[in-house]
Parts: structure tokens; C-alpha cells; sequence
């Protein structure tokens, strides 16, 4: 398995040319969770694999299970990059999402979360569900580290199967926290602004 994780952090790099900026952050093996807008069924892997490896290491996409487990390609690739699969269509009550990642957390992983919920094609980011408050309301010590990706919409369009090789950017960004007395929707219109704050600084 460790050699298909090197090879699919090569195939990222191949496909996406992906260049990787620290804006205002540093690589840091705390425990954090890296929020991104989302393109594209790619963005979890090339964020991964744009990361150093020792943070890759400790370091966990999530995903949507009804994708990655489709087909015996799909179930390797989400194993090889260590991906947390998320079931969309069957939410329990004492089985939320959130509390899933935080169990699957522990006190070690980090986690890659896209707080839009599904991919979306347009150039504004749509608003942000809830998970990321929650988490950043269970777990305060958590770093939340915003992370503008760039052009991962035209490498792998949706309803595209094979990806086109382009160049893509990834901006990584100084990381937030919840702040006492923050409501859930103040708290999450300032992380969807960090996050178009570091693209409109790429502009």
C-alpha cells in the first residue's frame, strides 16, 4: 500500500501540476483541519499529495463512500490516500458525520473537509454547511486552516471519467478558530471569506 501511495501522489503531481503556497502558515504536524472549496472529485487527492509527506502521513481526505466505493479502482485509490468515507445518503442521529471524523480523528489524524457539501462548477463558492462549525465547536484546540485550490474544475470536469493534465494552484492560509460568542453563521461566512480572500490575493 505504501507504494501505491507514492505513486498516487506522483500521478497527482503529473496530472495537476499542482504548485503548493504557505500564505501566512507553515507545515505543522498539529492536528488540523484543512477546509477547501470544491471542483472537483480530485481536490481531496491533489491536497493530499501537495502536502509534505509527514503531514500526508497524518493526514485524511474525506469523502463521499457512494464515489469511492464505486468499482475495485476507486475503493484501492481511496485506501492508498487513506480516505475517510462519508455516507451522504444515510445520516444517523447518534451517527452524524461529525461525529465520525472527530472518533476517526482521535487524537492523532488530521482531516480534509470541503464545507460546501457537493462540488460546484460555478466561480462563487456556495454557502457552507454546518459540519465545519461543529467540529470546530467539539474539538476548539483544532487548527482550521482555509485552502484555496485553483483549476481542479478543468482538470477533471464533472461527468468527465479521465482527468486532462493542466496546471493547478494550491494556497494554504493561516488558520482560524472559533471565536467565543461566534455564531454558527458569522463563523462560517468568516471561513468561506478566508477562503476567497486567498484567491482573490492569487488574482
Amino acid at each position: 500500500m505504501q507504494l501505491t501511495s507514492k505513486l498516487l501522489v506522483a500521478a497527482a503531481k503529473l496530472i495537476s501540476g499542482y504548485t503548493v503556497r504557505w500564505k501566512d502558515s507553515t507545515p505543522d504536524t498539529c492536528q488540523r483541519i484543512y477546509f477547501a472549496n470544491h471542483t472537483s472529485h480530485l481536490d481531496g487527492l491533489v491536497l493530499w499529495a501537495g502536502l509534505p509527506n509527514d503531514l500526508r502521513q497524518l493526514t485524511r481526505p474525506v469523502a463521499a463512500k457512494d464515489y469511492w466505493e464505486k468499482g475495485w479502482l476507486r475503493r484501492h485509490v481511496a485506501s492508498a490516500f487513506n480516505a475517510l468515507l462519508i455516507d451522504r445518503r444515510e445520516v444517523k442521529v447518534h451517527q452524524s458525520p461529525v461525529d465520525l471524523m472527530i472518533r476517526e480523528m482521535d487524537d492523532k489524524y488530521s482531516l480534509i473537509i470541503f464545507p460546501e457539501g457537493s462540488r460546484n462548477a460555478k466561480e462563487e463558492m456556495n454557502k457552507f454547511k454546518s459540519g465545519l462549525y461543529y467540529l470546530a465547536k467539539k474539538r476548539p484546540d483544532l487548527e482550521l486552516v482555509p485552502v484555496y485550490l485553483d483549476n481542479m474544475n478543468r482538470i477533471l470536469p464533472r461527468g468527465e471519467v479521465l482527468p486532462v493534465p493542466l496546471l493547478s494552484n494550491i494556497t494554504i492560509g493561516a488558520p482560524i478558530w472559533l471565536e467565543h460568542g461566534e455564531s454558527k453563521q458569522q463563523f462560517l461566512s468568516r471561513a468561506r471569506e478566508a477562503i476567497i480572500k486567498l484567491r482573490d490575493d492569487e488574482e
